[in-house]
Formats: C-alpha cells, structure tokens, sequence
C-alpha cells in the first residue's frame, strides 16, 4: 500500500469490500509494527464523509433494527448480524482515529491500529458464525450511529476519545454478559465463545480511549472527570443508561468518580 501511515490508513478507510478492508488493516498493522511504514505528516485530512462500507445492509433509523427474542434462530442471527454490523464501524472508527487526528505520539497511532486489527479480526469472526447459521452480513438492515458520532466529534480528538470509546463502545461492556448469559440458555455455544472473545478484548479498547483522553485533557489542562460529564451535556444528545459492568470499566479506566456521577443520572 503507497504512502505513509496516514495515507494508507485514509485507503483502508475508503475500501467499500468487508474482506478487502478487514485483509487491508491487518496487512498495515503487520507492517506499522515491522517498522516498514512511517507518518506522512505532509498527507493532508480530508473533511470526514462516509467511510468505504458494501452496499449492503441497507443503512435505517435504529428504531428499524429488526429486534426478536433469542429463542428463535432468527432472533440469534439478527443478534450476530447487530454485533458484526458495530464491529465493521468499528474497524473504521479507528481507521479514522489514525487519520484524522495529527501531532500525537506514536503510541497513539500503534494503539489506534491494533483496535483496528482486533475489529477486524472480530468481523471475521462474527462473518464465520453468521455463514454457519445460513446467513452473511448485509442480509438485514442496521443503523449508522456509530459513524454518525464520528462525524460529530471529526473537530476534536478529545471529544472524539471522550465519547466514542468511553460512551458508544463502553456501552458494549455493559449489555454483552447478559447477552452472553441469554445465549448460554439456550445452548447457542458457538455465538457465545464468539461474543466472549469480543467482550474480552473491548475492555483494552475502550481502555486505550480513556488514555488518551487523559492524554488530551492533560495537553489543555483539564480534568478528565469533570470535562468527561461535560461533554455529556454538551456533546452527547442521548442517554447513558445503566446498569454498569463496573468491574469491566473500572479495568477500561474508569473512575469511582465517574461511575458514581453516571449511576447519580
């Protein structure tokens, strides 16, 4: 792939194929790692548009989402369809954390890949199990508002940090056990080992966005707590609704602080 980090990072975010991206992003890893790729700080940043997605699924209003209980096969199908649709967004969420955002350490731009890598890895993941139970991603609709986040926070890295990896993607922390419990009770062990895994490694994700939000707030002189629960009220126009997975995001950098203010709303 031609050019530095940025360039190459602003290709895999353009690839509209789910395979070719996902190969794309483990290939530019492989090679940031290896020392083969360096920053092009010279590749200007282009205003944030639409990311490189497949035609299918139809994007609609959440409210649109089928939802359908997991006692059905259907119900589970929707279910993995959901969860692979967020981690597709996700992989170009943290494409373009690596693009958009300049002047930042390099352990910020090798922090932001491996997430990228990771979601990959779990789009493939999710890809397998959906083929095994007869169906393939794009086959129902899904909602664009983790993109749409990104698109409200493309100004600023610390509002960017604050509120995708810290509310959108904590979030996932939250309901994944009781997902995974549901699953466990009607014996679906293959999604459960999948979403497990995916469980498993977002805490280290929404982990790297608390630090270098810290970071951020640290450079402007802020404190994280407070601007963290500010951006809430000034950035964020939903709800953050419990209840928490507090062992999991303490572990992903969350405060006592933090936690007590979000429970208190």
């Amino acid at each position: 792939m031609p050019g530095g980090l940025f360039e190459a990072s602003r290709q895999c975010l353009a690839l509209p194929d789910p395979a070719a991206k996902c190969g794309a992003v483990s290939d530019l890893w492989v090679a940031y790692r290896r020392g083969a790729i360096a920053l092009d700080p010279d590749c200007p940043v282009e205003p944030i548009g639409s990311p490189g997605r497949p035609a299918q699924p139809q994007l609609v209003d959440a409210s649109r989402v089928p939802r359908r209980r997991l006692g059905s096969a259907g119900g589970r199908t929707a279910l993995v369809h959901a969860i692979a649709h967020i981690e597709f967004n996700a992989i170009n969420l943290a494409l373009d954390a690596v693009y958009r955002f300049r002047g930042m350490p390099g352990a910020y731009y090798a922090d932001w890949l491996s997430v990228a890598a990771d979601e990959a890895r779990h789009f493939n993941l999710l890809s397998r199990r959906l083929r095994s139970m007869g169906a393939a991603y794009g086959d129902l609709p899904a909602h664009n508002g983790l993109w749409e986040m990104a698109e409200k926070t493309a100004d600023s890295c610390l509002v960017r940090m604050a509120l995708v990896p810290r509310v959108l993607e904590a979030r996932g922390l939250d309901v994944t056990p009781g997902m995974i419990e549901r699953l466990k009770a009607v014996d679906d062990h293959e999604t459960v080992a999948a979403f497990q895994t995916i469980l498993d490694e977002e805490v280290r994700h929404v982990a790297i966005g608390t630090r270098w939000f810290h970071y951020c707030c640290a450079e402007e002189g802020l404190d994280p707590d407070a601007t963290f629960l500010a951006l809430l009220d000034t950035r964020y126009s939903g709800v953050v609704r419990g209840p928490f997975n507090l062992e999991a995001r303490y572990r992903a950098g969350f405060s006592v602080d933090e936690m007590e203010a979000l429970a208190a709303r």
